[in-house]
């Protein structure tokens, strides 16, 4: 028999890729933690370059707008002398100043006229009045004409003027009143021509 002592005894799971008993198993390691400042600095970024090139785009698109309006308004604008040569070219458009000095001439007045041949006779030359309701005046014919003007009164019911011939004669009279005017004519012998304007109690005449 050997001296040498017997191998000890192998403990159990010894060779066999397991860990022996008593030894706590290899904990694995942790995983790396992400920077959440840098991914939280990189959405921002991406953030403020999406808003960027959504201004330039809006940017470019009113600015195309813009040019294609004022474009559009020169085309459409007529030439400077394009509305004087229109006027010059309709004479009724420019033929207002006519109408405006008449107005002008009898606003707040009334104007009595008497025009003609009227020749004097044996009770002397042309018989002419004029005034309204409350105002009755005498006229004198010369030189082939009378014309005589008082103030506009709205209270009165109305404007005449009336000249009588002498005998022979052609006349012609008229009263005007707030844009309106009323004529009569007379011819021969001892006619006389009247004109009258009256109150509508509107505040016209007619």
């Amino acid at each position: 028999m050997s001296n040498q002592p017997p191998y000890p005894p192998q403990q159990p799971g010894w060779g066999n890729g397991q860990q022996p008993y008593g030894q706590p198993p290899f904990q694995p390691q942790p995983p790396k933690k992400r920077s959440v400042g840098k991914i939280v600095g990189l959405g921002c970024l991406g953030i403020i370059g999406l808003f960027v090139v959504i201004v330039i785009a809006v940017a470019a698109i009113g600015g195309g707008s813009s040019n294609n309006d004022s474009s559009g308004d020169s085309k459409s604008a007529a030439p400077a002398g394009e509305s004087s040569d229109k006027a010059a070219a309709d004479p009724k458009k420019n033929d207002t100043t006519k109408d405006a000095t008449t107005k002008d001439a009898t606003d707040g007045k009334v104007v009595f006229k008497v025009w003609g041949t009227a020749p004097a006779g044996a009770l002397g030359g042309l018989d002419i009045g004029y005034g309204s309701d409350s105002d009755t005046r005498k006229g004198t014919f010369k030189d082939g004409k009378f014309e005589a003007t008082l103030t506009l009164d709205k209270k009165a019911l109305y404007f005449n003027v009336h000249a009588q011939l002498q005998g022979s004669g052609d006349i012609n009279c008229s009263v005007t009143a707030d844009g309106k005017t009323k004529k009569g004519h007379a011819s021969g012998g001892y006619n006389i021509c009247t004109a009258q304007l009256s109150s509508n109690f509107t505040g016209g005449w007619s």
